[in-house]
């Protein structure tokens, strides 16, 4: 029987400090202590029964707010019937106002899908109504069509074609794009953390002419280069989603890029390298709940162990379903368990 403090350790190394748990196996053997690994994953598994319903209220909450970041990463699921593993996806949906001193809390929620089809995001975000910043996706523009969800266009991986172009040919098409792109993002170092009025004040000032200059310029460019060569093909990609690369102009909340939900990814690429692969969809499903508290718990400022010990044992003791907003990261208080 393992206790609240041991599970918090034992979830803490696997999705925070990305240490598989045959490793974590062999840590405790040279300890003296005999747990093997069928053991910690049955125990994994028990703590993430627990965990499931405050996910499920951490995602009503995130996915009841007006803005946020959207995207997906591949997982390996092991696939015991082909002796070998399948494609599953971590969906990554991130709340984070800090940037323009919005109110609401930042968080992370992450959602395990066996494949990449557009009905997952669909499904996921059936109440949202909102901007929602995404990357190229074409998945995503099956949101569009009740009017009810605008998405926002990420500047970052527009820049990022031209930087490929520049760097492995030097064109000077190529370095003019990233210099007029970087003078947008000077702009918003400027107003980072700002009100929203404000940046869009900003905005309105110095980035809209940028903007109408850069599409000039693009469509002008796009006349003149090869139309099979990769410059025009980034050119394109940016025209095709410039509606999107608007966005930010016409309201100071929205953000230039999604660089908010690709670090939320980041720990999920580490995860993916030392974990190797989730045994089962139920594995990718327990990596979803916990990675979404961990990563919400670091947002918040709030120490990942401390919190799952304590939220754990408050589960076990009979904590109100109907209080579980206490419980989520940035609302939760720590409270002694010691018995007198």
């Amino acid at each position: 029987m393992a206790t609240p403090n041991l599970l918090a350790h034992v979830l803490v190394g696997k999705y925070c400090d990305h240490t598989p748990l045959y490793r974590q196996s062999q840590i405790f053997a040279r300890h003296g202590v005999d747990l093997g690994r069928s053991t910690l994953a049955g125990w994994v598994g028990g703590a993430c029964w627990w965990l499931e319903a405050l996910h499920e209220r951490l995602c009503k909450n995130v996915f009841a707010s007006d803005h946020l970041f959207a995207d997906d990463t591949p997982i390996p699921v092991l696939d015991p019937g082909r002796g070998r593993t399948k494609t599953g996806r971590l969906w990554v949906y991130v709340r984070e106002q800090r940037l323009w001193s919005g109110p609401e809390p930042p968080a992370a929620v992450y959602l395990f899908a066996p494949d990449r089809k557009a009905e997952r995001p669909v499904s996921h975000l059936a109440g949202f109504k909102g901007v929602l910043h995404v990357d190229g996706y074409a998945g995503f523009e099956q949101l569009t069509g009740n009017g009810k969800v605008m998405l926002a266009a990420c500047w970052a991986h527009a820049r990022r074609k031209f930087y490929e172009v520049a760097e492995a040919t030097g064109s000077p098409i190529a370095t003019e794009a990233l210099r007029r792109i970087s003078e947008l993002y000077a702009i918003e170092a400027r107003v980072r953390g700002q009100s929203s009025a404000h940046r869009l004040a900003e905005r309105r000032s110095f980035s809209k002419p940028a903007v109408q200059a850069l599409q000039t310029w693009f469509e002008a460019q796009l006349a003149r280069v090869p139309g099979s060569s990769t410059l025009a093909e980034a050119i394109r990609y940016a025209l095709s989603r410039w509606e999107g690369l608007k966005r930010f102009l016409l309201d100071g909340r929205v953000e230039l890029d999604t660089n908010p939900v690709e670090r939320a990814i980041r720990p999920v690429a580490l995860g993916r390298k030392n974990h190797l692969f989730a045994g089962s969809d139920g594995g990718g499903t327990r990596w979803a709940v916990v990675c979404s508290l961990i990563t919400t718990c670091k947002l918040n400022d709030v120490e990942p162990y401390a919190y799952l010990r304590d939220v754990l044992q408050r589960m076990v003791d009979g904590h109100p379903v109907n209080r579980l907003d206490e419980l989520l990261p940035w609302s939760w208080k720590p409270v002694d368990h010691v018995k007198t």
